[in-house]
């Protein structure tokens, strides 16, 4: 076992001991087991799947920061929202708003409004696959 603990600028979204993680981080997907080397890496927008006791738990990560260190991993992310609290009606809603303000004309946008859109439209796709595959678990 390894200790994780998942923070945002809002809470800690998680604290406690899993057997092993799956994340996806800039450099590409990682599986991280108990007494993984010490590593600090970019987190990318994508779902992490965590075991613990051989249940599987899901979670929709926005990009942050990861650190593994002394068999302790720790998670900072923009976001963390766990499967079962992902609202689907609002993340599809906010996947239509992002896409209606991307389809303006880069002219008519400045920087700040273009990556504020893109973030909302990473979150809510993610957000939206998370609770696809744990519809798809619940209903095998």
């Amino acid at each position: 076992m390894m200790d994780l603990q998942i923070i945002t600028p809002e809470k800690v979204v998680y604290e406690g001991e899993v057997s092993e993680l799956y994340i996806n981080t800039a450099d590409g997907p990682l599986g991280i087991f108990p007494h993984h080397i010490n590593l600090f890496s970019k987190l990318v927008p994508g779902e992490l799947k965590i075991k613990i006791s051989g249940r599987e738990e899901f979670m929709a990560l926005t990009s942050g920061f990861m650190e593994i260190s002394s068999n302790k991993v720790t998670i900072l992310a923009e976001d963390a929202v766990p499967a079962e609290d992902i609202q689907v009606e609002k993340a599809m809603e906010a996947k239509k708003r992002a896409e209606e303000i991307l389809k303006k004309k880069e002219t008519q946008l400045d920087e700040r409004e273009f990556a504020t859109a893109q973030a909302e439209l990473a979150k809510a796709i993610v957000e939206l696959q998370v609770a696809n595959r744990r519809h798809k678990k619940s209903i095998h």
